[in-house]
């Protein structure tokens, strides 16, 4: 998929292709409060990642992950430089771990 200037432009390219789900980071999981279900990292493949940098404020840095879940749903995740500042386990920080 083309990168887009700003994380908006990138979601909305993402919504048009099908990511549609707003998801969680917590320790052990992903969350998905719209559908009330929870995926472990066994359940979840990080198809795409973008990287977006603050222009004037480091503070806003920010990766947004495209995920498809193993029971075939599509969404999003954002999270901040680092999934390190977080409370999240180690297996979950390597299967985020940008390549």
């Amino acid at each position: 998929m083309e990168h887009k200037d700003t994380l908006s432009q990138t979601m909305n390219v993402l919504r048009d292709n099908g990511y549609t789900e707003d998801l969680n980071l917590l320790d052990e999981h992903l969350e998905n409060k719209n559908k009330k279900k929870t995926y472990p990292i066994e359940e979840f493949e990080v198809d795409e990642y973008f990287r977006f940098e603050g222009m004037s404020n480091p503070g806003d840095n920010s990766i947004l992950y495209a995920i498809t879940t193993a029971d075939g749903h599509k969404g999003m995740l954002v999270d901040g430089y680092g999934v390190t500042s977080g409370q999240v386990s180690k297996k979950m920080l390597n299967k985020l771990k940008i390549k």
